[in-house]
């Protein structure tokens, strides 16, 4: 039984980068032996086995075969015979096709060190094209590993745009689409997913209705990186650049959220930043109800310095969106208790509580 640390831990590890989780290819092993070593498998069919103490993922060297349609579409193959070479020629990328032993020696059979110098994401093999999913994955890589200068290797670029033909894509579920998407989103330059899937054919796949990318949306997420927005604040401004925001968001089963911030931002926005008197300003925290949502208002705010921009307009200071906060706290201190008193019910005491509230913000 011989042990290896692979793929993303190894890439990581020669770029100098922090590694964050660890994935290892045992070979010359079975299932058998891994159990009786206290492992723990990971399903019931797939050779996969978590180690007793640090919870590791620890693979069984395998081989896998095209039998179906889409990523799912595969039979795997796990024995003691499989070779850590041909493991790892079953992987998307030659930077992810690496190796290292317990000496800290690289087994490089596909040259992924030379593509790490290249600076270039290059496929392994031909075999590429029989996963859709690694459209995706290649894209995402390119938003991680921009900033460092890689590119997608034209070979690769072709065999992306052969897989898009194929309608391969249509296999994708849209709860994994959203998951590599979401990911790519929070990357250093995520604007460079969408032009990797755009220069594959494969953008009106993933976002329907959006053919190529507009240079708004690089100016747009990357102001997002800038100021350090969570996803559910970067996803709402992507879908700035729909016609139809809805269309997209049933699409990928874009989680409520990040839905519900979108619509938000889509219908609030404007209107906040226009804002300038008292009844104003109420009429965006009652719109936003910021009182009962006060977490995915400060989400709101923070998407509207982006906003501006993407519209033209000069940034709101930062004491605006401070404004903003102020103004929601004094509507909170109005107290209600009194008005109960006077008797004040439904539509009266909705209306009472509306016109302290404006009385308040006047004030201030």
């Amino acid at each position: 039984m011989q042990i290896y640390l692979v793929g993303g831990a190894v890439r990581d590890t020669l770029l100098g980068r922090p590694v964050l989780e660890r994935d290892w290819v045992v070979v010359g092993a079975t299932a058998e032996q891994m159990l009786s070593l206290g492992y723990t498998q990971v399903g019931k069919d797939f050779p996969v086995f978590l180690h007793p103490h640090s919870h590791e993922e620890y693979a069984l060297a395998r081989t896998e075969r095209k039998s179906g349609r889409g990523y799912t579409g595969f039979v795997c193959h796990a024995s003691p015979d499989v070779s850590l070479e041909e493991d790892l020629a079953r992987r998307d990328l030659t930077i992810n096709a690496m190796a290292m032993d317990d000496q800290g020696h690289i087994v490089d059979p596909y040259g992924g060190q030379s593509d790490l110098q290249l600076r270039q994401l290059r496929h392994v093999s031909p075999a590429f094209s029989e996963d859709p999913l690694r459209i995706l994955r290649v894209a995402r890589f390119a938003a991680r590993y921009a900033e460092l200068g890689f590119q997608v290797a034209p070979a690769t670029n072709e065999l992306m745009r052969s897989i898009s033909a194929s309608g391969e894509l249509e296999s994708l579920v849209p709860e994994r689409i959203w998951k590599e998407m979401s990911r790519a989103l929070m990357e250093p330059k995520p604007q460079c997913f969408f032009q990797v899937l755009a220069t594959a054919n494969a953008l009106s796949g993933i976002l329907p209705g959006l053919c190529d990318w507009p240079d708004t949306g690089d100016d747009l997420l990357q102001h997002a990186v800038t100021a350090q927005l969570p996803l559910a604040c970067r996803y709402a401004l992507l879908s700035l650049l729909s016609e139809q925001p809805e269309r997209w968001a049933e699409h990928l089963k874009v989680p409520n959220e990040e839905r519900q911030l979108a619509q938000l931002l889509r219908r609030q926005g404007s209107a906040c930043l226009q804002a300038d008197n008292a009844e104003d300003w109420l009429t965006v925290l009652e719109g936003c109800d910021a009182l009962r949502r006060p977490e995915r208002f400060a989400q709101f705010l923070a998407c509207l310095p982006t906003l501006a921009v993407f519209h033209g307009q000069p940034a709101p200071a930062a004491n605006a969106m401070q404004n903003w906060q102020m103004r929601l706290a004094h509507i909170k201190a109005v107290d209600v208790a009194p008005l109960l008193a006077l008797g004040l019910k439904g539509k009266d005491l909705a209306q009472r509580i509306r016109s302290e509230r404006l009385a308040i913000l006047q004030s201030h």
